[in-house]
């Protein structure tokens, strides 16, 4: 009885836990297709993201109140005003992208020294590893240079956005690797 009425409540009211999650990289990396991958279970047709788009994404007992801000250059610069509260950090790099891999390095080395993203912790999906040319997970770790990275939690994750292949082994990372929450 005990357990049917519990069941039953779930159905009702959501009891989890809220935590906001900044989801950012280069321009093209996949956030906005892995964001919707993870909300719908499918791929939607996406165009480049001026702004931001906000979706929650309830998973096991978390709603992850996911931030997917652009990552052109000229909307990079604006990332800073959403910085507040996130508890999670998912950063998204183009495996396939060579030739801005250096690029992707220096924008995540400015989010890992802001002190309002001190505590956060960092999943990094190394997307797109369908494709042949595809750096490695561990190729993808040095060039970011996160061997070096002390004092917080982080996790890269091969993934494939359109697929949906690591996705939720990323996700079950960051659900047990978060920092509690603060009070505010």
């Amino acid at each position: 009885m005990g357990l049917s009425l519990t069941k039953m409540l779930a159905t009702w009211w959501w009891y989890g836990e809220e935590v906001r999650v900044l989801m950012v990289g280069l321009d093209a990396a996949g956030k906005t297709t892995i964001l919707y991958k993870m909300k719908f279970g499918e791929v939607v047709q996406t165009t480049p993201t001026i702004g931001f788009n906000v979706e929650t994404v309830e998973y096991k007992n978390l709603k992850f109140n996911v931030w997917d801000v652009g990552g052109q250059d000229k909307i990079r610069k604006l990332w800073r005003f959403y910085y507040e509260n996130a508890r999670g950090i998912i950063y998204v790099v183009d495996a396939n992208d060579h030739t801005r891999v250096e690029q992707a390095k220096g924008e995540l080395d400015v989010l890992l020294n802001e002190p309002l993203l001190r505590d956060a912790s960092l999943l990094v999906f190394a997307n797109k590893q369908d494709l042949p040319q595809a750096l490695s997970v561990a190729e993808i770790t040095e060039k970011l240079g996160l061997n070096n990275v002390r004092g917080r939690q982080w996790k890269v994750q091969g993934s494939i956005a359109t697929s949906g292949e690591g996705l939720y082994e990323g996700f079950d990372w960051l659900a047990n690797n978060l920092p509690a929450a603060t009070a505010s």
